[in-house]
């Protein structure tokens, strides 16, 4: 997915930015910056929910056992975590963390979502990334989106979090 598709849906995000993932830490790497515009859109009105696998969780480390990483995940996870802790004090800015299985990591700019599925033995990097528009009347985008309300039933609020408000990933596009 080139770098410049992943800079114009956060730039244009204005309503909306979901993110649910073990890591996800090259989207942090790749944008530095990330952190404080997920703060400037939510002081804006945005809605931003995060998603992050817990570190310490079985899921975490056996994704990482089938990558080939072992416990390199979770390392992974507590650095995208401590990325976002700036972000977390701003209201509106939430971050959770979840113990689910993924068989996909799911990104949400406003009417836009990327879809990472993930195939077992490779790591995300190396996995194709779908790219869906919700359309009205059409069931891509709302079905992927249902995936974050199932993760959710597993998630944890994170403990930099100030915000515990729950809401569901996937609300309205």
């Amino acid at each position: 997915m080139p770098t410049a598709l992943w800079s114009s849906l956060i730039d244009q995000a204005t309503n909306h930015v979901e993110i649910l993932v073990y890591a996800g830490l090259f989207l942090f790497d790749s944008h530095p910056d990330l952190p404080d515009q997920l703060a400037d859109k939510a002081q804006a009105g945005a809605q931003i929910r995060i998603l992050l696998g817990d570190p310490d969780s079985e899921m975490v480390h056996q994704r990482g056992n089938e990558e080939g990483i072992g416990s390199d995940l979770a390392a992974r996870a507590r650095i995208t975590r401590r990325y976002l802790e700036p972000a977390t004090k701003t209201p509106g800015v939430e971050l959770r963390l979840h113990d689910t299985i993924l068989y996909n990591s799911i990104y949400r700019f406003d009417d836009d979502v990327l879809v990472n599925p993930h195939v077992l033995g490779a790591p995300a990097g190396h996995d194709p990334v779908l790219h869906f528009r919700y359309i009205p009347g059409a069931r891509t985008f709302r079905h992927y989106m249902t995936g974050g309300v199932h993760a959710r039933a597993g998630e944890k609020v994170a403990t930099l979090c100030k915000n515990s408000a729950s809401c569901a990933l996937g609300a309205g596009p």
